[in-house]
Formats: structure tokens, sequence, C-alpha cells
């Protein structure tokens, strides 16, 4: 199967970043976003731009999209349950679906609906895309990790791998996918919630010696303790690679939630510091780095 007309679930910086590639590869109408129509009325008058460039990519009501051959995720999971009635519209009987979704939990609630046979297991990581106001900014597109869980058909991954190729987007096929969700997960706990609970940067949460650093890399070391207790082995090279990565991009750059502290917008802690706390809690782990990121960041939340 050839991919060729790929419907996005979500118009945000890594929904836009993607589709950008895509469409430069395959022509614009290769690509679409497909919103409930409350969505699609409140953003209507959005201009859009891209690296400066507007983004003349077209957004369609779900009542009046027709299934794609994949259908990308790239919502928050705050909204993910609005997310997949959404995608009902589009996912046929021989639909592809990826996710790029934060967290460990949200291929498994798509599976429950459409199926594990076309659905693959992934993230993306060491983007340093900026969205705020419309307007995304990037020079690292990052690359896209993703594989199959037990239930995937072969042909999925290949079809996939074959379109991210065609496309010229930085990817790698995992045969041990689990481990590289549970690592990103672990990045995401320790940069994105430092960053919102401190208002700071890639480089203030990197700087040697500073509080920032501390939280951020302590957060890392009780996701890995809980991923261990999992059965999954992220180690502490794994943790320093992590570490690596986020000192290798643009360090004025800011991951999602610290750009939704300007933006006011509800986080995703309940998939970070929330899945850590509830799991350390199940192997009687100590999590206090991850119990006072989740309290910092709600009372933030709070406080708007």
């Amino acid at each position: 199967m050839q991919i060729n007309k790929v419907a996005f679930i979500g118009k945000g910086g890594v929904g836009l970043l993607y589709g950008s590639m895509i469409a430069k590869a395959l022509g614009n109408d290769a690509v679409e976003y497909v919103m409930d129509d409350a969505r699609l009325e409140r953003h209507a008058g959005d201009a859009l731009t891209v690296n400066g460039k507007p983004c003349d990519l077209t957004s369609v009501r779900a009542s009046e999209a027709a299934p794609a051959d994949l259908v990308i995720l790239t919502v928050k999971t705050t909204g993910l349950d609005q997310a997949l009635k959404t995608m009902e519209r589009v996912v046929g009987p021989n639909t592809l679906i990826a996710s790029l979704c934060n967290g460990i939990t949200s291929e498994q609630k798509i599976a429950e609906r459409f199926g594990w046979e076309h659905t693959v297991l992934g993230i993306c990581q060491g983007m340093d895309a900026v969205f705020l106001n419309g307007a995304l900014t990037f020079t690292n597109a990052g690359e896209i990790r993703f594989g199959a869980a037990a239930g995937t058909k072969p042909a999925t991954v290949t079809a996939i791998d074959e379109l991210y190729t065609r496309c010229g987007i930085a990817h790698t096929v995992e045969d041990d996918i689990a481990h590289r969700m549970w690592a990103k997960l672990m990045l995401n706990d320790g940069i994105n919630q430092t960053c919102m609970a401190y208002g700071g940067t890639y480089g203030s949460a990197t700087e040697p010696g500073s509080e920032q650093r501390r939280c951020f890399v302590s957060a890392m070391r009780e996701t890995l303790a809980v991923a261990n207790a999992e059965g999954v082995e992220l180690t502490e090279a794994d943790l320093t690679q992590m570490v690596h990565l986020i000192e290798g991009i643009d360090p004025a750059g800011m991951p999602s939630m610290a750009q939704d502290r300007i933006a006011r917008r509800k986080t995703e802690v309940d998939e970070f510091a929330g899945t850590i706390c509830r799991l350390a809690a199940k192997h009687h782990i100590q999590a206090p780095q991850n119990e006072w990121l989740y309290r910092r960041i709600r009372d933030i939340e709070k406080s708007w």
C-alpha cells in the first residue's frame, strides 16, 4: 500500500511541522487537518505561519471528511477523547494510524476503538519547534521513532516507513518501541515539566549546577526507576543520552508545556507526573520530584 493522503488530527506545532513536510513532498492536496465543527469554526480565522511563510494547508470538518490512507494524531493527551471521536469519519477499513501524542497511553486507547492491525506505536523527539500565536518556528525538525505493537501488521510499518522516507522525514523503525516511548516519557517528565514549573528554556534547564538542571535530572531518574519496575530496561545511559539531546538544541527554545504556560493552556501534567506518581505508588517507589512538579504545575494552572 502506498500512502498518498494523510489526515492530521491536531493542527498545533507538531502537526504543522510534519504536515508541511509531507505537503512539500507530495503537494498540498495530500494533507488535510480534520476537526470537529466547533473547533473548525473557532480557528477558521487563524492566520498560521511556518517559519514566517503563510500556511495554506486545508482544514476540513470531520462530518465532511472521507477516509484517508493514514491518520496521524498530533493532539495533546488532554484532547485525546475528542480526537478519537473526530477520527471516526476518516478511519476506513484500510486506514493506517500513527500517534505522535506524548506519554505511553494514547495508542492503547486508539487501538481499543480502531484495532491494532493498522496502528503503530510512536514518538517524536529532538525538534526545537515553538508554536505561539499561530506562528510555528523551528530550525530542527527532529525525528520520529515508531514500531509495531504485538498485533500490528508488518505491512502497516512498511507503508509508514516508505511515506516518511519519501517525504524526507527523519525516522527510525524501532524493534523495541516500548523502550523508546518510556525514554521519551522520561525526557518529558524532566524537561517539559521543569521548564513549565520554572518558566525556563532548554538553556536554563541544562545550565550546569542550576536548580533547574537538578529538577530536570531528578524527575527523569524517578521515571527510570518506575520504568524498571514496569519491566522496561531504561538505563543511566538512556538518561544521559536525553540530557545531551536537549543540550544540542536551541537554548532559547522551550518545550510544549513551557509554551502552555505562556499561552495559559491546560497542560499534560496528568500524562507526565500523574502517570509516574500513580505507578510509583503501585511499586512503592519514592517520587518526590514528580510529586512536587505535579503540585506546582497544578497551582500555576489554577492561578489563571
